[in-house]
C-alpha cells in the first residue's frame, strides 16, 4: 500500500480527530497544510474523479470563505472548471479533510467510511 495523503488545516478539530485516527492505526501518510499548500487545478480535477462525487461536495459549506463569496448562491449556476478554480485558489474553501489514497479520494471525516477504506487498503498488502 502506498502513503496516504492528508490534506487538513491544523486549527480544524475534525482534521485533528483524522490526525489521531490514522495514527492511531498506524497508517502511513503525508500530512499536508491545505491553507498554506494548496492543491492545483491538476491535483483537484484527478481526485474528484477519483472521489466519484461532484465538484460542489468539496466545498467546505460551513467556512467562512464559502459565505462571503455567496458560494451557495454561485455554485449551482457556475461550471465544473470554474468551480475547480476557486477551490485551487483557497484552500480554506476545500471541505476537509481529505484523505488521498491510489485509488479513492475521501472528503471530510467519517471513521466508519475512512474505517472500510483503510482495511480494503491493508487487504491489498
Amino acid at each position: 500500500m502506498k502513503e496516504m495523503l492528508l490534506l487538513h488545516y491544523p486549527l480544524c478539530g475534525t482534521c485533528r480527530k483524522a490526525l489521531a485516527y490514522l495514527k492511531s492505526k498506524g497508517v502511513a501518510f503525508v500530512a499536508r497544510n491545505i491553507k498554506e499548500d494548496k492543491p492545483s487545478y491538476a491535483e483537484l480535477q484527478k481526485w474528484i474523479l477519483a472521489s466519484g462525487l461532484p465538484v460542489r461536495k468539496f466545498f467546505n459549506t460551513s467556512g467562512q470563505v464559502y459565505r462571503d463569496l455567496n458560494l451557495k448562491e454561485k455554485l449551482p449556476i457556475i461550471s465544473e472548471e470554474d468551480a475547480i478554480q476557486l477551490l485551487s485558489g483557497n484552500g480554506m474553501l476545500l471541505k476537509r479533510p481529505l484523505l488521498i489514497t491510489e485509488h479513492k479520494v475521501l472528503a471530510g471525516f467519517k471513521e466508519e467510511t475512512w474505517d472500510t477504506l483503510i482495511n480494503a487498503a491493508h487487504a491489498q498488502k
